[in-house]
């Protein structure tokens, strides 16, 4: 028996998913910018001169990048509330996704780090500049435009993964769709409307990133 396309019911219903979107987007978001400032504070601590800082920061980088990230988001959600810990969904979520990404921001801002120009540095510290100053106004802005395509890769890695809340009843766009798909039994119908969603957006988000790149070059 051959299926039949009809696209009414998802359309009937595309308001949804183009919410379901703009959330994960937010979710996106707040986790990478959390992400970021988590990566950058690991980041100070590999390069720096304490030893256990240095230590600590293998361990979380280790662990985060060789675990995946749904057992994260499901520890955080269902395991964190055993030991005391109760976060809404949307909170364990977005800091579960924003410890994945610092796990991997904190080798690139590190690689970023070590690339910034020695002669700049000690130039910075010439002038009179201290460390923390030389730090915020000179090697930060020189080391995130040089992870700027890392960062934006970083970013549209966050967003797919945003796909992943569905498992924990998060709204976002995957899990719209797996919900007209099961009130409506129109399979082929809703992925492919939601795949054309996801490829569309990230290919936005990745034209925008390039323009970004091109306006702010590397040092």
């Amino acid at each position: 028996m051959g299926y039949t396309l009809n696209f009414a019911v998802v359309w009937a219903d595309f308001h949804n998913l183009l919410w379901g979107l703009g959330l994960g987007l937010v979710l996106a978001v707040f986790a990478v910018a959390i992400g970021s400032g988590i990566g950058l504070i690991a980041a100070f601590a590999s390069v720096g001169p304490s030893r256990a800082g240095r230590i600590i920061v293998r361990l979380y980088v280790s662990i985060m990048r060789n675990l995946p990230i749904l057992v994260i988001v499901l520890v955080a959600y269902f395991g964190l509330p055993q030991i005391g810990i109760r976060l809404n969904k949307f909170e364990s979520f977005v800091g579960s996704l924003a410890l994945y990404s610092g796990a991997y921001l904190a080798e690139v801002f590190r690689a970023g780090l070590m690339g910034v120009p020695r002669g700049v540095v000690e130039a910075a510290r010439a002038i009179g500049l201290t460390r923390l100053q030389t730090s915020l106004s000179v090697v930060v802005p020189i080391m995130l435009r040089n992870v700027l395509p890392a960062l934006g890769s970083t970013f549209i890695g966050l967003f797919k993964d945003t796909s992943l809340a569905a498992a924990i009843a998060v709204p976002e766009l995957t899990y719209q769709a797996r919900k007209i798909n099961v009130e409506s039994f129109r399979v082929v119908e809703t992925w492919t409307v939601t795949s054309a969603l996801y490829v569309g957006t990230c290919l936005i988000i990745a034209a925008a990133l390039r323009r970004l790149e091109r306006r702010y070059p590397k040092f």
